[in-house]
C-alpha cells in the first residue's frame, strides 16, 4: 500500500509554473534495491510515444507532449510491467520520479534468448539457411515473436528473404559479413545474458542508427551503464545442438567517478547433438568497461570473443534416410573407438569496440564509434587425391546402384550393399591410414587428406551516427560508415593422416594450382590448392527525417554508398596462367536507397502504417567472382542488385486485445548465384578430351524474384492468468523471369565457360523454408510464480531447391546442338516439375517455476520441442548429376534414383531444461 501510495499519488507533482514548455519526464528504480534502472521503455499509450530512461534511470518526453488524461506505460524485459495514470496540463512540467519497477519472478522471456539463438544451422545447404530468432528475441509483437521462437527450428524465412536483407548493428557497429551480407551468429553466441538490449526496427520501419534492409535492423547495445546493477547464474541442459550450458555475469551499474563495468563468461559443450556425431565446443567472454566524463561525454569499451567450433550433419538421399534414419550423418566414423566428424566448422574471431558518445545538447547526440574484428573461420573435408571417395553415401556404394546396372537390377549386389551400409556406413578412418601408410611404402604421396577451406579476416570499422530533435515534431537522424576488409582465403592441410605429405597439384585433371612452385609437396599448416587475398572497401551515408504529430506520425529516409571490391592472386593457377596471379581489376559499385512511411492514427485503438522503399546495393563478394580460387573472372554483366518494396498494416490495440494485419510485397531484380558441384550429361564439344562430366561453377545472372503475401498476428489476455495467440503467414514467393546461365570448370576448353542462355526458372517457387505457416496457443501464469504453455505449429508450402542448368537448352539438346531424337515434351514436365514437401504440424511445450529468497531470484523452466515426433523435411535440392533429359529419365525409372535429391529433416521431439539464479 505505501508502494502505491507512493507512485500513484507522491510522486505525481507539478511544478515550474512559469514554464512556456510541456514536459513529461521523471525516473526509474529498482523497487529492491532503489538502484536507478537503465533503459527502461516508457511509453505514453495511445499516442505510442516512447522514451528511454538513461544511465540514471531517468526519461524525458519534451516534444509533442500530448495534453489531458493519458496512460504512463513502464516495461522492461525481466521486470513487471506498470501502467500509472498522469494529468498532462499546456505549459507545465510533470515530474514524475523514482517509479518502481519489481524483478519479475516468473520473466520466461529467458527461456527463448537461450534456447533459440544456439540452434544449429544448416549453412551448407544450398542458397544457405538463416537463423532469425537472433533478428526478432526484442519484439513485443506477437507475430515477430512467434516467428522466432515457433517458426525458426523450420528455417521459417520471414517474407521469404534472407538475413541478409536485415542489418544487425552491435553499439552502432554493423555486424552483416561482407562475404553474403550475413551476420555470423555464433561471433556472439552464448553471451545472450549482456546482448539483451536491443532495439528492433522491423521490415522498413524507421532506425535511429542505420538506413537497414528490408526486413530492417537491430540494434543491440553493450554500454556498460545500460546494464541492471546484479548478476546471474545460469545452467542449461539439452538435446539439441549442445547438451550442457553455463553462463555468468555481472554488471556494477553506473559507480563513484562516473564508471560502469560489465562481464560475462560462459561455455556450452555436448559430445553430440540430436545429428550424429555433431559434437559442441564453444566459450565466450565478454567485457564492457564505460567512463562517464561528465553531462556531455562517454567513453564505452567493449570486447567479446566466443571462440566455437562443431560438428557438421550432411544432407542426405531419401534412399540414405530410409536405410538409416534421419539422425544418420555421413561425416563421421569411429576411430580408436571415438566418434570422428570429417567436417567441422570452426569460428575464431575476437571484436573490440570504442565509443564515444556525446550530448552536444538536450536534444543532440553524436554517437562515434570504432570497430576491429579479426581472426579466422574454417570448414574442414576430406581430400582424396590418390584413393577412392571416403565417403560412406557415396552412390556406388548404395543398392540403388546395383539396381541401375545397365545390365539389369543386379538385386545380390544391392543386397550386399544395403547390408553393408546397415552394418556400418561411417567414414572408415582406419581404412584411409592404412592407405597412406601403404603409399608411404611405396614412396608416394598422401592418398587422403584433411583439409581445410579457410578465410581469415581483418576488419576495421569507423562511423558516427547523429540524432537530433529539431523541433517538437521533427526528428533528424544521420550517419557516415566506413569499412575496409582484408581477407585471406585459402586451403591449409589440418591431418596428413598418416602420410608424409601431398602433392598440391589437381589430380582429377592434372592441373598445377601454383605454377610458380610446381609439383611441391606441402604437409601438415601450408596453404595448398588455392591462396588469394580479397580487398573490400564500402563507405556509405544516410539521412532521415522524422515527424511526429498527434493524429500521424511519418518518415523518409535517403542511403548512399560506393562498394570496392579487388582480388589477388598468390597462385598461378595453370589453366589460368594470365588470369590468376598478381591483382585483378579493381571492382566500383554505387547503391542508392529510398525509404518513407506513414502512420496514421484513427483513434487511440485503431492505427493505419504504410511504408514503402527502393534499394539498390552490392552484390556480396560471394556472388561477385564467378571462381575466385582459382582467377579474377568476374560475373558476367554483374550490376547492383534492386529491390522495391511496399507494405501496409492495420493495427488494433486495446487493454485485452492486441492484433495486426499486414500485407506485403517485394520484388528483387538482377540478383546473382553460383553454385559448385560435379554435373553429367554436359554438352561434350567444349570439355577437354570430349567429356561430358566435369566439375563446374554454375553461374545464375539476372535473377528477378518476387515475394508477396500476408501476415496476422493476435494476442488476447482472457483472463488475469490466460492469454491465448494466433499467427498467420502466407506468402508466395516465385522467382519472376528467366536468367541467364553459363558454367565455368578448369575441365572447359573455353576459359570464358559455357553460355547455356536462358534457364525457364519462371513462376518456380523459391527455396528457403515453408511459405505458409501458422500458430495457435495459450499461456497461463499462476500468481505463485508458476507457468505452462502450448503451441501448435501448421507448416505447408515447403519446395525443393530446383536445378537450373537441367531448365536450360543443355536439358534438351544433344552434342551436336540438335535436340534429342527421343524427347518426349509431356515426360520432360513431369521430370522438371517442383518437388512440393508433405505439410506437418509441430506441437511445443514451455513451462516453468520461480522463486524470490530474499534477495535472491531462482527461476526453472523446461521445454519440449515438437512432443509430437513429427518427421518433417525442412529443406533439400535437387542434385546437379542429371543434366540432360535422357540421363534424368532413365534415372526416374531406376526402382530408387542414383542421384535422388538431398534433404534436411526437422529434428524430432528435443528438450531443454535450465535454471538461473539473480541477484
Amino acid at each position: 500500500m505505501k508502494k502505491s501510495s507512493v507512485l500513484l499519488f507522491g510522486i505525481l507533482s507539478v511544478f515550474s509554473a512559469t514554464a512556456q514548455e510541456t514536459i513529461v519526464k521523471g525516473s526509474v528504480i529498482d523497487g529492491t534495491t532503489n538502484v536507478p534502472i537503465p533503459n527502461v521503455i516508457i511509453t505514453i499509450e495511445e499516442t505510442f510515444q516512447i522514451a528511454h530512461t538513461d544511465a540514471e534511470g531517468k526519461f524525458s518526453f519534451t516534444s509533442n507532449v500530448p495534453l489531458g488524461e493519458h496512460i504512463l506505460k513502464v516495461e522492461k524485459a525481466g521486470y513487471v510491467t506498470k501502467r500509472f495514470p498522469i494529468i498532462v496540463n499546456e505549459g507545465k512540467v510533470l515530474d514524475i520520479s523514482d517509479m518502481m519497477l519489481d524483478i519479475n519472478v516468473a520473466d520466461s522471456v529467458d527461456m527463448y534468448i537461450i534456447t533459440l539463438s544456439d540452434d544449429e544451422l544448416n549453412d551448407d545447404a544450398t542458397g544457405g539457411s538463416d537463423n532469425i530468432s537472433g533478428l526478432l528475441q526484442s519484439s513485443q509483437d506477437v507475430y515477430q515473436r512467434t516467428v522466432a521462437f515457433e517458426f525458426s527450428s523450420s528455417f521459417f524465412k520471414v517474407r521469404g528473404l534472407d538475413s541478409e536483407n536485415s542489418s544487425i548493428l552491435i553499439n552502432g557497429i554493423e555486424m552483416n559479413k561482407l562475404y553474403n551480407g550475413r551476420p555470423e551468429w555464433s561471433n556472439w553466441g552464448g553471451l545472450n545474458d549482456v546482448l539483451r538490449n536491443q532495439e528492433l526496427s522491423t521490415n522498413l520501419s524507421p532506425s535511429n542508427y542505420t538506413f537497414g534492409g528490408v526486413l530492417g535492423s537491430t540494434h543491440i547495445t553493450s554500454r556498460a551503464s545500460e546494464y541492471r546493477k546484479g548478476g546471474r547464474v545460469t545452467y542449461s541442459i539439452s538435446d539439441r545442438s549442445y547438451t550442457q550450458r553455463v553462463i555468468a555475469s555481472y554488471a556494477t551499474g553506473l559507480m563513484d567517478g562516473g564508471w560502469s563495468i560489465s562481464a560475462a563468461v560462459g561455455r556450452r559443450w555436448g559430445e553430440e547433438g540430436f545429428q550424429d556425431a555433431t559434437f559442441y565446443a564453444s566459450n565466450s567472454f565478454f567485457a564492457s568497461v564505460e567512463k562517464k566524463i561528465n553531462d556531455e561525454h562517454s567513453i564505452n569499451f567493449t570486447s567479446f570473443y566466443a571462440p566455437n567450433q562443431r560438428g557438421k550433419s550432411s544432407p542426405n538421399t531419401q534412399e540414405v534416410y530410409d536405410l538409416k534414419g534421419i539422425k544418420y550423418n555421413e561425416y563421421w566414423g569411429f576411430q580408436n573407438g571415438e566418434k570422428r566428424n570429417s567436417r567441422v566448422k570452426k569460428v575464431d574471431e575476437p571484436i573490440f569496440m570504442l565509443n564515444h558518445y556525446w550530448a552536444l545538447n538536450k536534444k543532440t547526440i553524436l554517437n562515434t564509434n570504432l570497430g576491429y574484428q579479426f581472426g579466422s573461420t574454417g570448414n574442414s573435408r576430406l581430400d582424396y587425391p590418390g584413393g577412392a571417395n571416403p565417403s560412406p553415401a557415396y552412390y556406388q556404394k548404395l543398392p540403388s546402384y546395383a539396381l541401375a546396372d545397365k545390365n539389369g537390377p543386379d538385386y545380390a549386389k544391392a543386397y550386399q550393399l544395403e547390408q553393408a551400409f546397415l552394418k556400418d556406413g561411417q567414414i572408415d578412418w582406419n581404412r584411409i591410414y592404412d592407405a597412406n601408410i601403404t603409399n608411404n611404402s611405396s614412396g608416394l604421396n598422401a592418398a587422403y587428406a584433411l583439409y581445410e577451406d579457410r578465410n581469415d579476416d581483418t576488419q576495421i570499422t569507423i562511423n558516427s551516427i547523429f540524432t537530433s530533435d529539431l523541433t517538437d515534431h521533427m526528428t533528424i537522424n544521420g550517419a557516415i560508415n566506413y569499412r575496409h576488409l582484408k581477407s585471406e582465403n585459402f586451403a591449409e592441410v589440418k591431418d596428413l593422416l598418416g602420410a608424409l605429405g601431398i602433392l598440391n597439384v589437381d589430380s582429377f585433371d592434372n592441373i598445377q594450382y601454383d605454377l610458380q612452385n610446381p609439383n611441391s609437396i606441402v604437409g601438415e599448416g601450408d596453404r595448398y590448392r588455392y591462396n588469394y587475398n580479397i580487398y573490400a572497401t564500402v563507405i556509405s551515408g544516410f539521412v532521415q527525417a522524422q515527424f511526429k504529430y498527434k493524429k500521424v506520425e511519418y518518415f523518409a529516409a535517403l542511403n548512399v554508398s560506393n562498394t570496392t571490391y579487388q582480388r589477388e592472386g598468390l597462385y598461378q593457377h595453370e589453366i589460368y596462367e594470365t588470369n590468376s596471379l598478381g591483382k585483378g581489376e579493381k571492382l566500383s559499385f554505387t547503391g542508392f536507397g529510398t525509404k518513407a512511411g506513414l502512420t496514421y492514427k484513427l483513434s487511440g485503438k485503431h492505427v493505419l502504417d504504410v511504408n514503402a522503399g527502393y534499394l539498390s546495393k552490392a552484390p556480396s563478394l560471394r556472388n561477385t567472382y564467378s571462381n575466385a580460387r582459382e582467377n579474377h573472372n568476374v560475373v558476367k554483366n554483374i550490376t547492383d542488385e534492386k529491390i522495391i518494396s511496399v507494405d501496409g498494416s492495420y493495427i488494433f490495440r486495446s487493454s485485452i486485445v492486441k492484433a495486426k494485419l499486414t500485407g506485403f510485397y517485394s520484388k528483387i531484380e538482377d540478383a546473382n548465384k553460383i553454385s559448385f558441384y560435379y554435373a553429367d550429361g554436359l554438352s561434350s564439344f567444349e570439355i577437354s578430351e570430349n567429356q561430358t562430366s566435369a566439375f563446374v561453377q554454375e553461374i545464375s545472372q539476372g535473377i528477378d524474384k518476387v515475394h508477396f503475401g500476408g501476415e496476422f498476428g493476435i494476442e488476447a489476455q482472457v483472463t488475469p492468468g490466460i492469454k491465448i495467440k494466433g499467427v498467420a503467414s502466407y506468402g508466395q514467393y516465385t522467382y519472376a523471369n528467366n536468367p541467364n546461365l553459363y558454367l565455368t570448370s578448369s575441365s572447359f576448353t573455353n576459359p570464358n565457360g559455357i553460355d547455356f542462355g536462358q534457364s525457364q526458372l519462371k513462376n518456380y517457387r523459391l527455396a528457403g523454408g515453408p511459405q505458409s505457416a501458422y500458430s495457435v496457443g495459450f499461456e497461463y501464469r499462476d500468481p505463485d510464480y508458476w507457468w505452462f504453455g502450448a503451441t501448435a505449429n501448421f507448416f505447408d508450402n515447403t519446395y525443393i531447391d530446383i536445378s537450373p542448368l537441367t531448365r536450360t537448352r543443355n536439358f534438351y539438346t544433344d552434342a551436336d546442338g540438335l535436340p534429342f531424337n527421343d524427347y518426349d515434351p509431356e515426360v520432360a514436365r513431369q521430370l522438371l516439375k517442383q518437388e512440393k514437401f508433405e505439410p506437418y504440424m509441430i506441437v511445443n511445450l514451455v513451462g516453468g517455476k520461480s522463486w524470490r529468497i530474499n534477495s535472491y531470484f531462482v527461476g526453472f523452466f523446461g521445454s519440449i520441442n515438437n512432443i509430437l515426433d513429427a518427421v518433417h523435411k525442412t529443406g533439400g535440392f535437387e542434385q546437379g548429376r542429371n543434366a540432360n533429359y535422357r540421363v534424368l529419365k532413365k534415372d526416374a525409372s531406376n526402382e530408387i534414383p542414383v542421384f535422388g535429391s538431398k534433404y534436411w529433416y526437422g529434428r524430432g521431439t528435443t528438450y531443454f531444461l535450465n535454471v538461473h539464479v539473480r541477484f
